[in-house]
């Protein structure tokens, strides 16, 4: 078993800390009484001020190797800095704000990579029956039946929001051509409305190669995709690790995800087959786990070659 303090390779998201901590020196000097040298700075649904982190930086040697764009405000369903590709050219306007302010904090911090993900397209329908499917599927479990409703939901999703994507595309551009020396990373959710769905991620990443957008992938989510009848796993992983700059590692199964790994049903060697030496690996789990499953989490991940 991993014990606390040994050092480790990962990177602790602070999503794993949910409101246990309330200060961003409490969150630092946690993740390195675990064994964590490098942090992620995630969503909470009350972000902690950042005031005091320069002097925790400086004593504890952290580092802070990503950031989540809306980690600067309180975690919510329609947060600004998911409305990148809104038909409102105001929302799309504040998404661009809030996206650059995270950009200046990754600087402040000299953190590589800002991460984009939750764009939804805008559809109240769509949204509807996207809310059906998933009662559906918690009711029933993944029939064929149900999965077929879900790729010809996907479909439609994708037909609606290309109008969506393009601005999504405008946006990310205006924030990489002002600050080429962030990275930006876009990365794709759960949800049946995503905007960056499997055949989108890939549109996106070829129109913005040359501005250096990569990818970042989520074990849990795209588990949770495939159980639903979406590209599996090793679909996203053929297509887009060669472009991937970072993962989220945490587990899923029966509709959850956000769990340790090791404890649902992700095929974690297979991931580990596919991942880039250089990609960041962050552990990013539900607040409700603790330490100990932190810890376990660690010594699974290097059993299985992380």
């Amino acid at each position: 078993m991993t014990q606390p303090g040994i050092p480790n390779e990962f990177t602790l998201s602070t999503t794993c800390y949910g409101s246990r901590l309330k200060t961003i020196e409490d969150q630092a000097f946690a993740a390195v009484a675990m064994g964590f040298r490098r942090i992620e700075l995630g969503l909470l649904d009350a972000p902690v001020k950042l005031n005091g982190f320069e002097d925790s930086r400086r004593e504890t040697g952290i580092a802070v190797r990503s950031i989540v764009t809306g980690c600067l405000d309180p975690r919510s369903e329609h947060m600004s800095g998911t409305k990148l590709g809104s038909l409102s050219e105001d929302q799309r306007e504040m998404a661009v704000n809030s996206l650059r302010r995270h950009v200046r904090l990754a600087q402040r911090y000299q953190c590589p990579v800002v991460i984009v993900r939750g764009c939804e397209v805008e559809d109240k329908a769509l949204q509807e029956e996207s809310e059906r499917l998933r009662a559906r599927l918690i009711r029933e479990g993944p029939t064929d039946e149900a999965k077929e409703a879900v790729r010809d939901l996907v479909t439609r999703v994708q037909r609606k929001g290309q109008r969506q994507v393009e601005h999504l595309c405008r946006s990310l551009h205006t924030v990489m051509q002002e600050h080429p020396e962030t990275r930006i990373a876009i990365e794709p959710g759960d949800s049946f409305l995503d905007l960056l769905n499997f055949q989108a991620v890939g549109w996106v990443l070829d129109d913005l190669e040359r501005r250096g957008l990569a990818y970042w992938h989520d074990t849990g989510r795209i588990h949770l995709r495939e159980r639903a009848g979406l590209p599996a796993q090793g679909q996203w992983l053929d297509a887009y690790a060669p472009r991937m700059v970072g993962v989220h590692l945490q587990d899923a199964a029966e509709g959850v995800a956000e769990m340790p790994p090791g404890s649902g049903q992700v095929d974690f060697k297979l991931v580990s087959n596919y991942v880039p030496s250089s990609a960041e690996r962050v552990l990013e789990i539900n607040s409700r786990h603790g330490r100990a499953e932190i810890l376990a989490a660690v010594q699974f991940l290097v059993d299985a070659k992380f």
